[in-house]
């Protein structure tokens, strides 16, 4: 059962709870799980309308070196990382530098023609911000040949160029979904062409600095470049972490955060009155509006009837959650390793019953 999916999420006023202050019935849940799965560490930050409430750190960030996680420990957030692009995209949308129905590529698009050759194919041309933010803009899905996981020695930008080049679209932009990496691999080369900065430096200055957060960052590529306090991940069953090119997937794979980064992030983004959040009331429900094309999918987070949004990250080595729920709750979860499907149904079901509990003890 995945419970984001069914069930009816900061002021950092309180200090994570010691090693000496725990709730047993979610420390208990969570290391059956690791030890289920061998997850050599992990990661958990549960706000309560605003508040940090329970932070807990478990295992290794280095199992060779014995190095416990610690509060510190900066973890991969993969897909997460597009809900940040989301983010970013509405406050240049606030700021009246973009439109979510701006195009994207062609003569009056946001891009122009800087990629690939023309002319470009009618279709190319047609393709809006807010398809690519919902997955709907027509080709480039996360399958064998999704591109982002091609040509490791290209930059962004000449993968871009390639990909336009090499794999047409095979939907009519706006018809279909189909979940696309390349896709927000774009949209981090649109939020550097309206910003004038890198990726990186808008999304901290817009809107990681404004919450309070200064250790979110893209990732390293191996292990030798892992940045500070960055976690060792682990593969299973033959999986290789650091095979890929982590820093060019930015926009839609590249951030590493700790577990109250991301705690921090969601309370400025979660719609609820306090603390205020750094996107207007109008941001909020657009980035909450599914399309039309997936009921279960908005701008950069999955959604359900219940007005839970979140959104789940994988790579090798990697698995992280962030949840908001409609009852004043956020959490985020990271982890070092991943294995099969059930892995990623059991994660996204482990707080729930505890959330749910009105008997498990918050302090606020």
């Amino acid at each position: 059962m995945t419970y984001s999916r069914i069930l009816l999420p900061f002021l950092f006023l309180l200090p994570p709870r010691s090693n000496a202050q725990i709730i047993p019935e979610i420390d208990s849940t969570v290391q059956a799980f690791m030890t289920q799965y061998q997850v050599p560490g992990m990661a958990i930050a549960i706000s309560h309308h605003g508040k940090l409430v329970y932070a807990r750190n478990y295992g290794y960030a280095d199992t060779l070196h014995k190095i416990p996680v610690n509060s510190n420990s900066l973890f991969r957030i993969a897909s997460v990382s597009k809900c940040i692009t989301a983010t970013a995209i509405l406050k240049l949308v606030e700021a009246g530098q973009l439109s979510l129905d701006n195009t994207v590529f062609g003569p009056h698009g946001v891009l122009g023609t800087t990629y690939g050759q023309q002319p470009y194919a009618p279709n190319l041309e047609k393709i809006t911000i807010r398809q690519l933010l919902q997955h709907t803009a027509g080709g480039w899905t996360n399958n064998g040949e999704d591109p982002m996981f091609m040509h490791p020695a290209m930059t962004a930008e000449q993968l871009l160029s390639w990909t336009l080049d090499h794999q047409p679209l095979v939907d009519t932009p706006g018809k279909v979904y189909a979940y696309s990496n390349f896709g927000y691999c774009v949209l981090g080369r649109v939020i550097e062409k309206v910003s004038g900065m890198t990726y990186e430096q808008y999304v901290k200055t817009a809107i990681l600095q404004p919450c309070g957060i200064t250790s979110m960052q893209i990732g390293g590529n191996t292990q030798e470049q892992r940045k500070s306090n960055e976690v060792v991940y682990y593969g299973q069953h033959s999986e290789q972490p650091y095979i890929y090119n982590i820093s060019r997937m930015d926009a839609h794979g590249g951030w590493i955060a700790s577990a109250t980064d991301l705690a921090r992030l969601l309370v400025h983004i979660d719609g609820f009155p306090a603390p205020a959040d750094i996107l207007t009331p109008a941001s909020i429900t657009a980035m909450t509006t599914a399309s039309a094309a997936n009921p279960g999918y908005a701008l950069g987070w999955a959604v359900n009837p219940y007005h839970n949004w979140w959104h789940s990250g994988s790579l090798p080595g990697t698995a992280a959650e962030v949840i908001r729920s409609h009852h004043g709750f956020t959490w985020a979860m990271l982890c070092n390793t991943r294995t099969d499907s059930s892995f990623f149904n059991d994660l996204d079901g482990l707080l729930w019953k505890a959330v749910n509990n009105p008997a498990t003890p918050w302090k606020e």
